[in-house]
């Protein structure tokens, strides 16, 4: 159970970073805060700053600007590296090891280590343990390198696109063997991933990055809430737009469908329907694409 004062799961100030060799900034000025105990989906388009993000909290990059600080500790310290794992995307194994190998690394790396568990990730997987890496299915080596991660009983898991080249059947074995670790431990988790529709029933807290920047960190269920769609007449758009944050539409003719953040009662002719968590993620990284306009002016040439 976790304790009500204990550190976030991850708190940034001011964060930013820049590789020398690309052209603009890959974060910046970046404040959020992750509470302890959430599964949080990191979501962002291609290029948006996940990866960056998830290897500063790995300790695998320092921070150019501002501070990051995982469970409250500086990542990269022998304290943050006994607390937190990260599973990358490219999941680095030796091909020549064999899986018993591999487990035996994993235990002789870290001062805590729960064989049980890493063994029991990988024969559920139908992974003998006399069997080389480098003959494993992407799909097989995903559970070895999970085993390795919940192997050293973290708690917090940082996982960059995990399930990116598994098939359906083995995403799904492997988002539950994450909930029920999850479940049992209490670990915090943050979990990047494209494939909006799996993390509807997993995630519990979202972390949305645009450009480099955080453009929303909250509660699952607090977004829910208070996101509404909306489609009615596209000459109620500045009305709309004066009493609400719109933050995604389009215009068809004269019909405008919007999805917005209520900031008081909802007024006007509107047919209204509650949004998935996929439908608010989509709309924030849609929103202010180059070439919409605000409602106001779809209205107008509307009319």
């Amino acid at each position: 159970m976790t304790r009500p004062d204990a550190p976030a799961a991850l708190c940034a100030t001011g964060l930013g970073f820049r590789y020398r060799k690309r052209g603009g900034p890959a974060l910046r000025d970046c404040e959020f805060t992750v509470p302890v105990g959430r599964i949080t989906a990191l979501v962002g388009r291609n290029g948006a700053g996940k990866s960056t993000l998830l290897h500063l909290a790995g300790g695998l990059l320092r921070p150019g600007s501002g501070e990051l600080r995982v469970l409250g500790a500086v990542p990269g310290t022998s304290e943050a590296r006994a607390r937190v794992a990260l599973l990358t995307q490219d999941k680095p194994l030796y091909p020549r090891f064999t899986v018993a190998d591999t487990l035996l690394v994993g235990e002789k790396l870290n001062s805590s280590w729960d064989r049980t568990t890493a063994e029991r990730i990988v024969r559920e997987g139908g992974i003998p343990l006399h069997a080389h890496v480098g003959e494993l299915s992407p799909g097989q080596r995903t559970r070895v390198a999970l085993a390795l991660a919940l192997g050293k009983r973290p708690e917090l898991l940082l996982l960059d696109e995990p399930l990116a080249d598994l098939d359906p059947v083995a995403r799904s074995e492997i988002m539950a063997e994450l909930m029920a670790e999850a479940a049992e431990r209490g670990i915090s988790i943050v979990l990047s991933s494209h494939v909006l529709p799996e993390l509807e029933e997993t995630c519990d807290w979202a972390l949305v990055l645009r450009d480099g920047r955080v453009e929303l960190s909250e509660d699952a269920e607090s977004l829910r809430e208070s996101h509404t769609m909306l489609t009615g007449s596209a000459d109620q758009a500045d009305a709309l737009t004066r009493e609400h944050t719109v933050v995604q539409h389009r215009t068809v003719g004269r019909q405008l469908a919007a999805l917005i953040r209520q900031r008081g009662p909802l007024r006007g002719d509107w047919h209204v329907e509650r949004p998935r968590l996929e439908d608010i993620l989509i709309g924030y990284l849609q929103a202010g694409a180059p070439g919409q306009p605000v409602p106001g002016d779809q209205a107008e040439e509307a009319a």
